[in-house]
Formats: structure tokens, C-alpha cells, sequence
């Protein structure tokens, strides 16, 4: 259904260093700069971290939330682990088990260093 995911920064290379070590537990190799671009290309689909093109500052949105899939609960500790180590905020509660509807979901989730809310989600 997503071809891509774009968030802001004001900080390209804070963010780049982040991502780089958060999405590195998830396998996925370290960003190629584009300017005033990052891009994570994978198989499944494209996430980006710009400095807004507009010259006003980046800011998160109130709300929403970026799901990366984990492959297990370790892998989703790691990429937590990984995320607090770069410099993201432990945010909701610790990672663990949920139950919604009948489904039970393993999540992790932070704030990155621009405050966008992301989690890493296993399906159980």
C-alpha cells in the first residue's frame, strides 16, 4: 500500500547517525545522502529523513506513529536498545506484549531525536 515514508529533521546528520544504528538492527544498510535527503531503500518499501525544503524548521507529527517490522521480540529489544543508545526518548510503555482485538503485537516504541514517534512491531 506505501511506496515511502518522508519525515523532517533539522538535523540531517543527528539523524542520519540515529537511523543508521536504529535500522541497522533491523538489517538494513546505512543511508545514502541526497543533499539535504537521507533514503533507506530496502525491498519492502523506502524511508526518508529531510530537512524541510521550505527553509521553516521540521516538526513531528502529533500523533502519528512510524511501525518498522521487527522479525522477533530481540529484535525489537535490540532496535530499542539501539534507538536509546543514539539518542531517542523511551516513550508508552517499556517494550512487551500487547493484546488489541484478539491480536497479540510485541512493541517498542521511542521518540527519535526530532521527537517523531517510531515503534518496532513483531506479530505473535
Amino acid at each position: 500500500m506505501f511506496s515511502h515514508i518522508m519525515i523532517g529533521t533539522n538535523d540531517l546528520g543527528r539523524a542520519k547517525a540515529f537511523y543508521d544504528s536504529l535500522l541497522g538492527t533491523l538489517g538494513v544498510p546505512p543511508a545514502s545522502v541526497d543533499g539535504h535527503r537521507i533514503f533507506y531503500v530496502t525491498p519492502t518499501g523506502i524511508f526518508s529523513v529531510t530537512q524541510p525544503i521550505n527553509g521553516e524548521p521540521a516538526t513531528c507529527a502529533n500523533g502519528g506513529t512510524i511501525g518498522f517490522a521487527a522479525s522477533s521480540p530481540a529484535q525489537a529489544d535490540a532496535w530499542h536498545a539501539a534507538g536509546l543508545a543514539a539518542g531517542g526518548v523511551a516513550c508508552e510503555d517499556p517494550p512487551g506484549v500487547r493484546e488489541s482485538r484478539g491480536r497479540k503485537l510485541y512493541l517498542a516504541y521511542l521518540r527519535d531525536p526530532d521527537g517523531h514517534k517510531i515503534c518496532a512491531l513483531y506479530r505473535m
